[in-house]
């Protein structure tokens, strides 16, 4: 049986990005699989990764974590959004090391009968994850109940490379790092790059790199960066949906709810089984779909489980069509990045968003 739609992934480009990257870097390379692999497959993509060269996988969710080990996982997996309170017997069990940025959930590891591994996290200059205000006294703790691995922060503006607040953030972590080292403390492994630092910043690099949206084949940021030819990455994902119906209505039919748009002229109209409960942007303008060598755009409001396309007055298409919504751009269809500009977002939330109703099918060379 066909699907209405689907999320066909390519395996061989998530390879040829990894490969790319670690080249790139130079050291080890960290994947990230966080959010179900950016809407990927957290599974197939975790297993992918290790296949093909990717030295750890980094989640945000302890479960996300559990759940790549009990299919079969075997790198070493860094989770780091575990707040105090968390199973960290568990992480022990599955091998699993915790990123920790509060006195807290460093006293609760640090508790278990086992030693535990650890990540620690230093705040310099985003404001978000890591320890500041509390690292002076975070540098008097006993070190000795846990194994530190690693320690590391995340860049703020690592997607403009010409901005003073990535210099200002690597020198607050090489002096966190050095009072980290004056306590006794020397964890083997510094890691700040993302997928933009990987790429524009090599003296970020230090003994890992975390690339996330880069090794499914997407830009950081198409306006500062460029688009994913320009640097090298192959997208991964395609998606496409089936045309429910096709259906030809005179100039001056309102189309969708509220009535949003009107049609200019005699046309055929292309409804596409897919809609904001699988994640098309409602807010979505100025996209839409690729059929017959050609783009359809949106027309009118995207529903719930589907949405209209103007397929024009000449189109030869019929109901069970399939339309590619977006893919790596090669044949002139939309991308991802597309879709990010024409919902005011980025091609992470395009990607990452597409719901469970949506299967995902992978192969190599979908394109």
């Amino acid at each position: 049986m066909e699907h209405r739609a689907e999320a066909r992934v390519d395996v061989s480009a998530i390879a040829s990005n990894i490969s790319l990257l670690k080249s790139i870097s130079g050291v080890d390379l960290l994947a990230v699989v966080k959010a179900d692999a950016y809407g990927h497959g957290l599974i197939e993509i975790g297993l992918t990764s290790e296949k093909s060269g990717a030295d750890w996988l980094g989640v945000a969710l302890l479960e996300e974590a559990i759940s790549l080990r009990t299919h079969g996982v075997n790198i070493p997996i860094l989770a780091w959004l575990v707040p105090p309170g968390s199973d960290f017997r568990a992480a022990h069990k599955h091998n699993i090391d915790i990123a920790v940025s509060t006195i807290k959930a460093f006293n609760e590891i640090s508790q278990l009968k086992v030693m535990a591994r650890i990540h620690i996290e230093v705040d310099t200059g985003m404001s978000r994850g890591g320890f500041l205000d509390e690292w002076a006294e975070f540098l008097k703790a006993d070190f000795s109940a846990v194994e530190v691995v690693g320690i590391f922060s995340h860049f703020a503006r690592a997607d403009e490379p010409g901005e003073k607040q990535n210099s200002d953030q690597l020198a607050k972590f090489n002096s966190m790092v050095a009072e980290l080292a004056a306590v006794g403390v020397h964890p083997p492994l510094k890691h700040i790059s993302n997928s933009a630092a990987t790429l524009k910043n090599h003296g970020a690099a230090y003994d890992l790199v975390r690339a996330g949206i880069a090794m499914y084949g997407l830009s950081p940021d198409v306006k500062t960066l460029g688009e994913s030819k320009s640097l090298g990455l192959k997208p991964a994902m395609q998606l496409r949906a089936k045309l429910h119906l096709v259906k030809r209505v005179p100039a001056g039919s309102f189309v969708g709810y509220s009535a949003a748009a009107t049609t200019t002229a005699d046309t055929h109209l292309g409804v596409v089984a897919m809609g904001y409960a699988d994640g098309i942007p409602r807010i979505a303008q100025g996209a839409g779909v690729f059929i017959e060598g050609k783009r359809a755009p949106i027309i009118g409001r995207v529903s719930m489980d589907q949405f209209v396309v103007d397929l024009g007055p000449e189109t030869t298409a019929v109901s069970g069509d399939w339309v590619i919504v977006f893919g790596d751009g090669t044949h002139g269809e939309y991308t991802a990045d597309d879709w990010g500009a024409a919902s005011q977002s980025i091609n992470y939330e395009i990607v990452t968003r597409i719901g469970p109703r949506v299967p995902r099918i992978y192969a190599p060379h979908v394109y």
